[in-house]
C-alpha cells in the first residue's frame, strides 16, 4: 500500500516511551469525535444486518471528510505526549540515512543504467551513461522535479525503448493507482504527446521501439482490456488487442527477458492463463500457451526455442517443465525439475548459458543454478542460518551474472554479483547506516510456536544483546498471512532505534503467507481462515511463555490485510496485548465482499470466499473484525486510512 495516510483512532505512545494507563483525561475531552449513527438494514441468508456506519463509505460526502478531520485532530491530541519523542525518533531515523546515494549500474547494451539520490531530495533521479571513457551523465528522468506540483507522487514503472531512444513511464498523482502513461524522447529530451489513462502501471516495448502495449483499467481498478500503440499516434487510433470479461482475473503484459517474446499473463489469485506473441512482430495475434482451469497456475520463462513453465499441475508445491515454443500446450511438456513436496518452487529466470531456479524450502529462499551445456546444477550457499533474498531485474540476458539483494535481520542490504560459472560471489555495494552499525550487537532468531492443531509456526525476531532471559521486554509482533505472500526477514535501520531502546522485534510467519509452501497458503484462506489468527495468538502466547515478553509491553502491527489479522486477533483476545497499530486495515469484511461493485471485492472471492453463499458468510462473519466488536477492554489503538486507497477504501 503506497497511499498517504493519518491517524485516525486514539493512539498508543511509540515504544520507547511510557504509556499513560488509559485516555480517560483525553476521552472526557469535547473534541472526542462521535460518528452519528444512521441504520443501513440489510437482509442476508434470513439475518437481519443493521449498520449504523454505512453512511462512512462515501468518501466525497462532506460529512464523512467532516467526521475524519475531527478523528485527525483528536489523533494530534492522544499523541500530544509524545510530540518530543517523535521529533527526535525522526532525527534518529533520519540520521541514518545516506542522503547522497548511487545504486549499482546495470548493463544494458551500450548503456549503464542506475539512479541517485541527492540531499534533499525525496525521489530518485534516474541516469545512464554510454560504456565509453569520459562519457557523461544523461538524466532521464527526475521525479523531484515531477512530484514539485502534486500532493502526491508515485512512480509506476519505467520502461527504455530497446533502442534506447524512448522512455515510457506512468505515474500516479491521486493515490487511486489510476497511472498515465507517458512517453519521453530521450534524445531531444522532451515529452511526446502520449497522456494515456487509466491505465496499469506497466506498459511493454515491441522491439520496433514504436510499439507499445498497455492495460487499461475498468471502474474496479482492473486491468481487463490490453491495447496496441503506435508512439506519435492518437489514442483513438490504439488497437485492442485483448478485452479479459472475467471479473476476477487481472491483466498484465511483459518482454521476456530474452527480448523476443511478448507475454501477456491472465491470472486470478489461484488460476492463470498466459498467451505471447513475437516481439519483433508486435502487430500478430497473440498464442495461447496453455487454457486456463481452476485451480491450476503457472508462470513462464522463454530460452531459445523453449518455454520453461513453473506450475502446480499435478503438483502442489509446483513443478518445473519445458515445452516447444511452436507447441507449448501441456500434452508437449516435459519435466525439467521433479515435484518434491517439501520444496515450493517460485519462478525461474533464463540467461543464454543458465536457468536460475527460486525455491523456498523450510521456509528460506534459496536459488538454483543449472548449466544448460552440461546440465549440471548447484545451489547458492548463504553465509546466515535466517536470510532473504530479492532477485534483481538482470537485464543483460547474455551474463554469466545473476544479480540480487541479500538481507537479514542483523545484515544490512547487500547487492551481490554471483558469478554462475565460478561459483564465487561480490559484494557491489551495502547500504550504509550513518553514525556506525556493529552486527555483532545484535542477534536474530528463529523460533516455533505451537499452533492449536499442532502446526509449528516459525518466528524470526532480533533483539540488542545481552537478552536476560526470563526477563521480559517490549516487543513489536507483526504478521499478515495473506495472499500466498511471504513476510521475509530483512534488515532496517529505522528499527534500530527500536532495538537500540531494548525492545525485541518479531515477525510471525503465520498461515495465509507461504514461507511453509502452498499447503502454508491453503491452510489460512477462505474456509480455513481463522487458522491465521490462531497461529498469531500462538505466538504471542510462546513469546510470552518463553520470557521475551509479557502482555502489559506487547505490541502487535499489520497493514492492509495484515489489519486484518491485527483486528481479528484483538476481538479474540484483547488482554494478550498493550496496544495495536492496524494499518489502512481490511477490517469490513462481510459488507466489503458482499459488494460486487467496489474495487477488488470478486477478484477477492478466491481469497475470502463468495459471502453469497450462506456457508462462506457464516464463516466470514465469524471473523471479520467490524462485525465482531464488543463492549470490552480493548489494547490501546491507532489506526490509519487512506483517502483515496483503491485496495481499503
Amino acid at each position: 500500500m503506497s497511499n498517504p495516510r493519518r491517524a485516525l483512532a486514539s493512539a498508543p505512545a511509540p515504544a520507547g516511551s511510557k504509556l499513560p494507563n488509559d485516555l480517560s483525561a483525553i476521552a472526557a475531552d469535547s473534541s472526542v469525535p462521535v460518528a452519528r449513527l444512521s441504520p443501513h438494514v440489510q437482509v442476508v441468508h434470513g439475518e437481519t444486518r443493521v449498520d449504523n456506519y454505512h453512511w462512512l463509505r462515501s468518501r466525497s460526502d462532506p460529512d464523512v471528510l467532516a467526521y475524519l478531520e475531527a478523528e485527525n485532530r483528536y489523533a494530534d491530541a492522544a499523541m500530544r505526549h509524545t510530540i518530543e519523542l517523535q521529533e527526535l525518533l525522526y532525527q534518529e531515523m533520519k540520521g541514518r540515512i545516506q542522503e547522497t546515494d548511487l545504486s549499482v549500474p546495470e548493463r544494458r547494451d551500450q548503456y549503464v543504467y542506475y539512479y541517485r539520490i541527492e540531499a534533499g531530495g525525496q525521489y530518485p533521479v534516474f541516469c545512464r551513461r554510454k560504456l565509453i571513457d569520459a562519457a557523461q551523465e544523461e538524466v532521464l528522468l527526475d521525479q523531484n522535479v515531477l512530484a514539485a506540483a502534486h500532493g502526491y507522487f508515485r512512480l509506476g514503472a519505467i520502461e527504455v525503448s530497446p533502442d534506447h531512444r524512448l522512455l515510457a513511464y506512468t505515474v500516479d498523482t491521486s493515490g487511486s493507482e489510476e497511472f498515465i502513461l507517458y512517453v519521453k524522447d530521450l534524445e531531444a529530451r522532451h515529452l511526446l504527446e502520449e497522456r494515456i489513462t487509466p491505465v496499469s502501471d506497466r506498459p511493454a516495448w515491441g522491439t520496433d521501439s514504436q510499439t507499445l502495449f498497455y492495460c487499461q483499467l475498468d471502474g474496479a481498478h482492473r486491468p481487463h482490456r490490453l491495447f496496441r500503440h503506435l508512439v506519435g499516434t492518437a489514442e483513438t487510433e490504439d488497437v485492442l488487442v485483448y478485452i479479459e470479461p472475467d471479473p476476477s482475473f487481472y491483466m498484465e503484459i511483459s518482454r521476456t527477458r530474452s527480448g523476443e517474446y511478448l507475454l501477456l499473463d491472465l491470472s486470478s489469485h489461484t488460476t492463470s492463463e498466459v498467451w505471447f506473441t513475437p516481439a519483433t512482430q508486435p502487430n500478430e495475434p497473440f498464442r495461447l500457451i496453455q487454457a486456463r482451469e481452476p485451480g491450476i497456475e503457472y508462470t513462464v520463462t522463454h530460452h531459445a526455442k523453449s518455454f520453461f513453465l513453473t506450475t502446480n499441475d499435478g503438483a502442489p508445491n509446483f513443478r518445473l517443465v519445458q515445452a516447444p515454443v511452436d507447441r507449448p500446450s501441456r500434452e508437449h511438456w516435459s519435466p525439467v525439475l521433479p515435484y518434491r513436496p517439501d520444496v515450493k518452487l517460485d519462478s525461474t529466470d533464463a540467461f543464454r548459458r543458465h536457468l536460475v531456479v527460486y525455491e523456498r524450502e523450510a521456509g528460506l529462499r534459496q536459488v538454483r543454478i543449472i548449466e544448460f551445456a552440461s546440465g549440471s546444477e548447484h545451489l547458492i550457499p548463504f553465509p546466515e542460518p535466517v536470510y532473504t533474498i530479492r532477485p534483481h531485474g538482470n537485464p543483460d540476458f547474455d551474463s554469466t551474472t545473476l544479480r540480487f539483494t541479500y538481507t537479514s535481520l542483523v545484515t544490512p542490504s547487500s547487492v551481490i554479483d554471483y558469478e554462475m560459472e565460478q561459483h564465487t560471489w561480490t559484494v557491489r555495494k551495502q547500504t550504509q547506516v550513518r553514525g556506525g552499525y556493529d552486527a555483532e550487537l545484535y542477534r536474530s532468531e528463529r523460533l516455533q510456536a505451537t499452533a492449536p492443531d499442532g502446526a509449528l509456526v516459525p518466528i524470526s525476531l532480533v533483539y540488542r544483546l545481552p537478552l536476560v532471559p526470563g526477563t521480559p521486554r517490549p516487543l513489536l509482533l507483526s504478521g499478515y498471512g495473506a495472499y500466498g505472500l511471504s513476510y521475509d526477514p530483512a534488515f532496517s535501520s529505522n528499527a534500530l532505534s527500536l532495538l537500540d531502546r531494548g525492545l525485541v522485534l518479531a515477525i510471525a510467519h503465520v498461515r495465509g503467507g507461504e514461507e511453509l509452501g502452498r499447503a502454508w497458503y491453503e491452510g489460512g484462506r477462505r474456509l480455513e481462515k481463522r487458522s491465521t489468527f490462531t497461529d498469531f495468538i500462538a505466538c504471542a502466547e510462546h513469546l510470552i511463555g518463553t520470557g521475551y515478553t509479557s502482555p502489559d509491553r506487547l505490541v502487535i502491527n499489520g497493514g492492509s490485510a495484515g489489519g486484518l489479522l491485527i483486528g481479528a486477533v484483538t476481538n479474540l483476545r484483547p488482554e494478550l496485548f498493550c496496544a495495536a497499530l492496524a494499518e489502512v486495515p481490511f477490517v469490513d469484511v462481510i459488507n466489503t465482499m458482499l459488494d460486487a461493485s467496489l474495487p477488488l471485492t470478486v477478484i477477492e472471492y478466491d481469497e475470502w470466499g463468495n459471502p453469497g453463499d450462506p456457508e462462506a458468510y457464516d464463516y466470514i462473519r465469524s471473523y471479520s473484525p467490524y462485525d465482531n466488536v464488543e463492549a470490552k477492554d480493548y489494547p490501546h489503538l491507532l489506526i490509519t486510512a487512506g483517502l483515496n486507497d483503491p485496495r481499503v477504501a
